[in-house]
This record gives C-alpha cells, sequence and structure tokens, in this order.
C-alpha cells in the first residue's frame, strides 16, 4: 500500500506540477510572445509561496522527524552539511538547477553569475538575446531535460523517504515539491516551445520528464526499505535539498528592491506557503 501511496504522489508531484505550470501560463503568467518569463507579480508569488512550503517543511516536519528518531544529534545535523555541499555541488555541476544555466556559454550575459539571473525563467535578457541565442537556446532545450530528468528522479527519492518514516509527512514533502517545481517548468516549458516550435510538444518533453519523479519514488522504495536503519539520515538529506532550493535559488530571486506594497504580498506570500503546509499535515493527521 505504502509503495502504491509513493507511486501515486510522486506521479502527482512530477507531471501534476507540469501541467498547473501550463495552465498558468495559458492563463498570461508567461510572455509566450518572446519567450521570457515575466518576472511580475504572479512570479513573485509563486517563488515565495515554494520558498515558503519548503522551509516549513524541512524545519517543521523533515528535521523534527529525523531526531526524534533517537540518533545521535551531531550526526544528523553534520549530515545536513554534508547534504548542503552536495546539493551546492550539483547546482555546479548543472544539474539541480535544471541546467537553465546554458545562457553561460553564450559568454556576452555580463549577470550568468548573479544568484538573480539564474531563475528558471530567466534564460535571456530581451528578445535581441532570444533571437541572437538560437543555436545555444536549441542546445540547451537538451540541457533543461537532462537537468530536470535528473530533479525529478532526486525528488522521487526524497518522497519515498518521507512517506517511509509516515504518511502523513510524505503528503507533505509531495506538496512542497510540487509547489516548487511550478515556477521552474514555466521556465521549462518556455525555453523547449523555442526550441520545438510547439506548445503541445514542450508540453509532452517536460511531461515525460516529470514522469521520471515515479521511477525515484520506487528506487527509493527500495533503498531505504533496504536501510531502513539509515531512514532518518535520508529525512535529513531530504530536508538538506528543500533548504538549498529555498535559500540558494528561491530567496536570492526575492531580493530585489521593491515597493512596501509589493514587499508585503511577499511575505504574504511566504507564509500562504507555510500554513498550506501546517494545513496539510493537519488535515492529513486527522485523518490518519
Amino acid at each position: 500500500m505504502t509503495l502504491i501511496t509513493i507511486l501515486f504522489a510522486t506521479l502527482g508531484a512530477g507531471i501534476g506540477s507540469v501541467w498547473i505550470a501550463a495552465a498558468l501560463m495559458r492563463l498570461g503568467w508567461q510572455d509566450a510572445g518572446v519567450g521570457v518569463q515575466a518576472r511580475g507579480v504572479g512570479e513573485q508569488h509563486l517563488l515565495s509561496l515554494a520558498a515558503g512550503a519548503l522551509m516549513s517543511t524541512a524545519f517543521m516536519h523533515l528535521l523534527p522527524e529525523a531526531l526524534e528518531s533517537g540518533h545521535d544529534a551531531q550526526k544528523l545535523f553534520g549530515t545536513l552539511l554534508v547534504g548542503l555541499v552536495f546539493f551546492f555541488l550539483l547546482d555546479k555541476a548543472e544539474l539541480w538547477h535544471h541546467g537553465h544555466e546554458h545562457h553561460h556559454d553564450a559568454g556576452d550575459v555580463p549577470h550568468a553569475h548573479d544568484p538573480q539571473h539564474r531563475h528558471a525563467g530567466e534564460h535571456t535578457h530581451d528578445h535581441d538575446h532570444a533571437n541572437a541565442h538560437g543555436p545555444a537556446l536549441r542546445s540547451g532545450g537538451w540541457a533543461v531535460l537532462t537537468g530536470d530528468s535528473v530533479h525529478c528522479f532526486g525528488d522521487g527519492i526524497l518522497i519515498a523517504s518521507a512517506f517511509i518514516a509516515d504518511a502523513r509527512l510524505g503528503m507533505v514533502a509531495a506538496l512542497a515539491v510540487m509547489a516548487h517545481e511550478v515556477p521552474h517548468h514555466i521556465g521549462d516549458l518556455a525555453v523547449l516551445r523555442q526550441t520545438s516550435g510547439s506548445r503541445r510538444a514542450a508540453l509532452v518533453k517536460v511531461s515525460l520528464a516529470g514522469a521520471v519523479t515515479p521511477l525515484g519514488g520506487l528506487v527509493g522504495w527500495w533503498l531505504v526499505d533496504q536501510l531502513v536503519a539509515y531512514l532518518p539520515f535520508f529525512l535529513v538529506v531530504a530536508s538538506s535539498s528543500f533548504i538549498y532550493v529555498a535559500l540558494a535559488d528561491l530567496i536570492p530571486q526575492l531580493q530585489k528592491r521593491l515597493g512596501a506594497r509589493e514587499t508585503l504580498a511577499q511575505v504574504a506570500w511566504l507564509l500562504v506557503g507555510i500554513l498550506l503546509v501546517a494545513g496539510v499535515s493537519a488535515l492529513a493527521h486527522a485523518h490518519g
């Protein structure tokens, strides 16, 4: 029964996030005319919500569950540190952030190493850049799919680890994964629409990458089942991935000079992400 639940949850987080991203794009959350995601209010809301959901899941659910196991706290926090460094190295290898930094190869983007210019949707600065780097975008399309598949596989393992520890924890982890994947998939779809020239083809390709998530869930279920004594450490690794994505990827994109109203909106949506995770956890606990 646990395996079936894991497969459904990972399928929802992997492919469901792609379809939500596509629906948001059809509602105007992305400028399909130039293939560059609008850095507007809608995206800021998504990023804030995702950051809140990830941090809430890591600090309020995954880490406490791991610490309650009775394992040595120093070893667990050491694993957390190692996990953060590991995901930093994956980031440097252009895998954890879906290979979206393919425009670095162009050599003429002055802000390539600025964290605020590394989001999935910010592949070019304007329409002229998009036209000037057509070959780079075509090669970047494969980088997006490769990196996305690796990322989704890892997400599946993390969700499976959470479900094996506790079904409620698994639901929270799946929700957090879905929340942070939506803004990334908007960028994936934007790039692949340019490389393939077809919305349907882009949606199919990104959906196939998202379908790797259940495969990761299956592998994670088998792996954790064989190493059940190390389950708390798997939960800590999951926490480190969520914390890294929130603090190294999402939060830096929110660090921009905004008016009081926009800043309050960011904080409000951050709290919405936190409360959403808390609500799902409470609901799952009530029906558990």
